[in-house]
């Protein structure tokens, strides 16, 4: 699944006529750029949920091809419904028995997404986030056991799933996750919310929830002008 339903507050004034999914570096969007990794990772069936500008959205679908891949989209016409919420909506369109593989739409990287699906799915955890150690505002802090809570270093905000025991570390969320189909029938929160409250409330529950360190691999944010610019600037080099 591929969120791209953001209004792009970020990225005004560029968004205000357009989605931020397709928004382009190197004459490609962001959402067609997402959209071939997950098909290169093996994916033959996508969701894409929309909300802002989603009938731009749906004619970029619509023009694209990729051979042997279902493309399914969630609209959410009152407005984002977050990572989770989004995921909540869109549970229909799932087959239920595979792995999730979740990335937001403003995120470039070389992540291997097929092991990251592969380790969750050796692993039995719930969910398996991909980290880098990086100075992040907001950190996750893991131990040997997985999630143990995290931190909002802006607001000075701590949400604890336990204290952590042995080989506590932090890091940085990259916006891409793999899920076991389970969690689908555990999202029990509603409306608009964040995927990180089911995440620490399963936590609490016993769930593992286990970070992927891509420490290391090429990972890029490119939900801000300035980011973007930079992303840009690298294509042009060829990095």
């Amino acid at each position: 699944m591929i969120l791209a339903a953001g209004r792009g507050t970020r990225l005004l004034p560029i968004t205000e006529g357009l989605p931020k999914a397709l928004v382009e570096i190197g004459g490609v969007p962001l959402l067609h750029r997402t959209i071939g990794r997950l098909v290169a990772a093996g994916c033959d069936r996508i969701v894409v949920n929309m909300h802002h500008h989603a009938g731009q959205i749906e004619d970029a679908l619509a023009a694209g091809v990729w051979p042997g891949t279902e493309i399914f989209r969630s609209l959410e016409p009152e407005g984002p419904l977050e990572t989770g919420g989004g995921l909540k909506q869109a549970r229909h369109l799932f087959r239920g028995d595979r792995t999730i593989l979740l990335h937001n739409v403003d995120v470039l990287s070389s992540i291997d997404l097929r092991r990251l699906a592969h380790e969750n799915e050796a692993s039995g955890a719930l969910a398996t986030l991909a980290v880098n150690r990086r100075r992040a505002s907001r950190q996750l802090v893991f131990d040997d056991s997985g999630l143990c809570g995290r931190i909002d270093m802006r607001t000075g905000i701590e949400d604890w799933v336990r204290t952590p025991r042995v080989g506590e570390w932090r890091a940085g969320f990259t916006g891409i996750q793999a899920l076991s189909p389970e969690i689908l029938s555990r999202l029990t929160e509603d409306g608009a919310f964040s995927i990180m409250r089911p995440y620490l409330r399963l936590a609490a529950a016993g769930a593992r929830i286990l970070p992927h360190d891509i420490t290391g691999d090429r990972w890029m944010d490119v939900g801000t002008p300035e980011r973007l610019e930079a992303a840009r600037e690298a294509w042009t080099q060829g990095a």
